[in-house]
């Protein structure tokens, strides 16, 4: 594994080992972290396999565009499209006033998290 794409690898494990505390804290859990943290780990796990693959990336993020990139040299990550459809969402719109998630999403959120990532690691050299 190059270091560019190791580094990837290492952001994304920070945000998916946060998802994984926060959706089984008692007191006061914060949903909304929960899923956006998820929708950043799925990202930097798509852009680390994009690095890995030389596949050029734009400062984004939509899953479902990273996901497109990929999907010629890796098609059978097509199963995850609607997942990561849905886990784009997080991304941007729950960090402001007029959105928040529930427990359900971020329960979900971690669900399609560890699947799309357990995908990818399989992929990584």
């Amino acid at each position: 594994m190059n270091v560019l794409v190791e580094e990837w690898v290492n952001k994304a494990e920070g945000d998916r080992q946060t998802a994984k505390r926060e959706v089984n804290v008692v007191d006061s859990p914060n949903w909304d972290a929960v899923c956006f943290h998820a929708q950043q780990a799925v990202e930097k796990y798509l852009k680390a396999l994009c690095q890995q693959e030389n596949i050029p990336f734009t400062r984004t993020h939509d899953l479902t565009q990273l996901l497109k990139a990929l999907l010629p040299k890796y098609p059978d990550l097509a199963s995850q499209s609607d997942n990561l459809e849905w886990l784009t969402t997080f991304a941007v719109e729950i960090r402001y006033p007029g959105e928040s998630a529930i427990e359900g999403d971020a329960e979900k959120a971690v669900k399609i998290m560890e699947d799309a990532i357990t995908l990818m690691i399989s992929r990584l050299k």
